[in-house]
């Protein structure tokens, strides 16, 4: 140990102010390089969670669909003026079995999802999230047509 110590000389410890300016300097570029990267992931696994979410519920119509031999449902939109989140609404038969996405058919495993969908008659589905300040009809951002908010 006293050998390692004594290539030290008296004002000779620790880092030169240049050092340290290097080193924040160096640390500086890489935050500027690194965080516009980020947040550009972050609003692209948004837009990927909702595509993903927007498969499920398409699946899980078509398959309501098959299983009961239908090939129309009732629109909710006709009755509900907006996209909706809550799946005990979305969407309903138009047959006497009144058979919903989620219930006792357990077609989806939640009832309410983070995104809001609409439906038309031939089971087409569309989602939808909302975005402070963004654009969209009334308020409302096309899942995988309009940019991640």
């Amino acid at each position: 140990m006293k050998k390692f110590l004594k290539h030290f000389r008296y004002g000779e410890k620790g880092f030169t102010l240049i050092e340290l300016l290097v080193v924040i300097a160096i640390l500086g570029v890489l935050a500027a390089v690194v965080v516009p990267n980020v947040s550009k992931f972050m609003g692209q696994g948004k837009d990927e969670s909702g595509l993903t979410e927007l498969h499920s519920v398409q699946t899980a119509v078509t398959a309501m669909m098959a299983d009961l031999g239908i090939t129309t449902i009732t629109n909710p939109s006709s009755t509900i003026t907006a996209p909706i989140q809550d799946m005990t609404y979305f969407p309903t038969t138009s047959n006497s079995d009144n058979v919903s996405l989620f219930g006792t058919t357990h077609y989806l495993q939640k009832d309410t999802t983070e995104f809001y969908y609409t439906c038309i008659a031939d089971g087409t589905v569309r989602g939808w999230w909302t975005s402070s300040g963004s654009g969209g009809t009334a308020g409302y951002c096309e899942i995988g047509v309009d940019p991640a908010p």
